[in-house]
């Protein structure tokens, strides 16, 4: 197979998948951009809660990321009811973290939110958007059913649509009604169970046509959460790193942690960028090894690290250029805004070592060598308190130059592992 097919799958696969990641971060954005005018509290509250969910649902990523490479794996194969049946118990299994995150995290959340500072607004948010957590995790799942299968469309119109929603309710509720920060809260929930719904359905229909029952099977269901656990070690050290890295510039006081808010979404965007070809790379590498075609396995990760090094250089030279102007989107006093501005020059600078971390990640996402991922985690991890230690106290750039050098790390290890060819197992499953 020739570069151009490959390029042309890739971009079959990557284009739409962009298109519903960034919906993600620009949810995030557009909240902060509207939660901006009711002060820098408010925006703080936002950073603080914001991370403590994203770091809940985050811990779930599996439901999309594993399920993608299953089903990939048995399309490779040809068993297209089969495939479903596993999208199918990823759902079911999506439903029952989603109602535990409900019944543990509500009450919790003024200790979830102490954990980085005392703040009424951050609790209110987090306790909202709970409530939206089993439409969050059926988004996940469904998404990584139809990926899976090779269909990035619908997870793009979903997405757009969700963020289309979210952005119409948030302003009404927080600009129009004066709901304040429980209004952008509210607007989030009803736009994710919306999109929930959709996936349901489309899940259900698929079912129906490849003839797979759609009751919960209780062997499937262990043997997803079984499968997605070492996935679970792998993103659990993420999302540390990305919490204690909030913590330290919340400690810095309100405007740190108001700048490092604003800079992290933006990081998010490109971030979510460079994961469209990762997620791409988990759908073909799933369907080529689950083929037994290891060269093109081999071939699609070469292009994919083209791509992803040329995307994250691109996006380097958009922020360099357009960074004096951001503060403003965002209506952040004079501090903030300055602190903004230096955030967004490390951001920028770090871009290609994230171009090729993300996309090494999803290769092995899709390859199914999770439990390498979970103890390259740890390591990472590990490399990064020292230097979160040393950027304590000394200002947001040298808090980014901390997880640049994480993103070293990460880089270090994820194409070392890929050198070796370990990782190359054909088959239905792993």
């Amino acid at each position: 197979m020739d570069k151009r097919k490959h390029d042309k799958e890739i971009l079959h696969l990557a284009v739409p998948a962009f298109g519903a990641l960034v919906a993600e971060p620009l949810f995030l954005l557009s909240d902060a951009a509207i939660v901006g005018r009711l002060g820098t509290a408010q925006q703080a509250a936002l950073t603080i809660a914001g991370q403590a969910l994203s770091t809940l649902i985050g811990v779930c990523v599996f439901l999309a990321y594993a399920t993608t490479a299953a089903v990939a794996r048995q399309v490779g194969a040809g068993d297209l009811r089969h495939a479903t049946r596993q999208g199918i118990d990823g759902l079911w299994l999506a439903l029952a973290i989603g109602a535990a995150l409900i019944a543990v995290g509500i009450p919790a959340s003024p200790s979830i939110v102490g954990f980085f500072e005392h703040n009424e607004y951050a609790v209110e948010y987090l306790r909202i958007s709970l409530l939206g957590a089993p439409a969050m995790l059926v988004v996940l799942a469904g998404t990584g059913v139809l990926r899976g299968l090779q269909n990035g469309r619908v997870p793009l119109y979903v997405s757009g649509g969700m963020f289309t929603v979210n952005l119409v309710l948030n302003a009404l509720f927080v600009l129009v009604f004066g709901w304040g920060i429980a209004g952008s809260a509210w607007g989030t929930v009803t736009a994710q169970t919306g999109g929930a719904l959709v996936y349901l359905v489309t899940v259900l229909r698929l079912a129906r046509r490849h003839g797979a029952s759609v009751l919960p099977d209780w062997r499937g269901l262990r043997a997803a959460a079984t499968s997605g656990f070492a996935l679970v070690i792998r993103t659990v050290t993420l999302q540390a790193t990305l919490v204690l890295a909030t913590l330290v510039a919340a400690r810095q006081g309100p405007d740190v942690a108001a700048a490092y808010g604003i800079s992290s979404r933006i990081w998010l965007l490109s971030a979510f960028v460079l994961d469209a070809v990762a997620i791409a790379g988990q759908s073909l590498l799933g369907r080529h090894l689950g083929a037994g075609d290891q060269k093109a396995a081999r071939e699609v990760t070469r292009r994919m690290a083209w791509w992803g090094l040329y995307a994250s250089c691109g996006f380097a030279a958009l922020l360099l250029a357009v960074r004096p102007w951001v503060p403003g989107l965002f209506d952040a006093d004079p501090v903030v805004s300055a602190l903004l501005v230096q955030a967004l020059l490390v951001v920028a600078l770090i871009q290609p070592l994230g171009g090729l971390t993300f996309v090494l990640d999803g290769v092995l996402i899709g390859a199914g060598d999770m439990r390498y991922l979970a103890w390259a985690g740890v390591f990472t991890l590990a490399a990064f308190l020292p230097a979160a230690l040393l950027a304590a106290g000394h200002g947001i750039a040298a808090l980014w130059l901390a997880l640049g050098w994480w993103m070293a790390v990460r880089l270090l290890t994820l194409g070392a592992r890929a050198r070796t060819g370990a990782w190359l197992v054909t088959g239905a499953a792993r």
